[in-house]
């Protein structure tokens, strides 16, 4: 199974935040992104690639001792920025990130407890993609639209543990499934 522990923004931010990116999909260098959808938008906490299922409820088990021991915490998107000269156009988070950047590194631990072969540490940047492009694409406007964006603040309280399902059709633009496949309830949570 391909695999990654996330925080899923709540309905109502991927709402508002879909009602901004409506309107950067109008600016110039728009229409050379493949954009993402409300269903995919998610805040990466640790990338596990492919699991063998049999390490599956041992990984699940060590991500809930991890989100016991992190307390919840406030976050909102905002703000945005690009990686690879804008292969990846993302939203940014604001908030108490010293807490995610926490949950971040118990979530790639949990995983290396749980034996799941992980690859090289790369410092945590919280992000959620908004658009991908094969090319090195113009993306200015955009980051200028999102530098004045900021969703309402909610109290993260649970990670999630999601199964990423790749296109097989080879339809061009079709995005990727997820499928959340374990929560996790962050300390001091309901």
């Amino acid at each position: 199974m391909r695999l990654f522990a996330a925080l899923l923004p709540p309905e109502d931010v991927a709402r508002e935040l879909a009602r901004e990116v409506t309107g950067l999909k109008g600016l110039p260098g728009a229409d050379g992104l493949r954009w993402t959808g409300p269903p995919g938008w998610h805040f990466t906490l640790a990338f596990y690639g492919e699991v063998h299922e049999d390490l599956v409820p041992e990984l699940t088990a060590r991500l809930g001792r991890a989100a016991q021991r992190t307390a919840a915490f406030p976050l909102a998107v905002r703000g945005g920025g690009q990686f690879g000269q804008g292969r990846a156009l993302w939203a940014g988070a604001e908030g108490d990130l010293a807490t995610l950047r926490l949950l971040a590194e118990r979530a790639e631990a949990a995983a290396r407890k749980a034996g799941v072969a992980m690859g090289e540490h790369r410092r945590y940047k919280a992000h959620l993609t908004l658009a991908r492009s094969r090319e090195a694409t113009d993306v200015r406007a955009c980051l200028e639209a999102l530098a004045g964006f900021t969703s309402r603040t909610w109290t993260v309280d649970e990670l999630a543990l999601v199964r990423s399902h790749l296109p097989r059709s080879g339809v061009r633009g079709e995005q990727p499934r997820y499928e959340t496949v374990a929560r996790r309830p962050l300390g001091g949570a309901g």
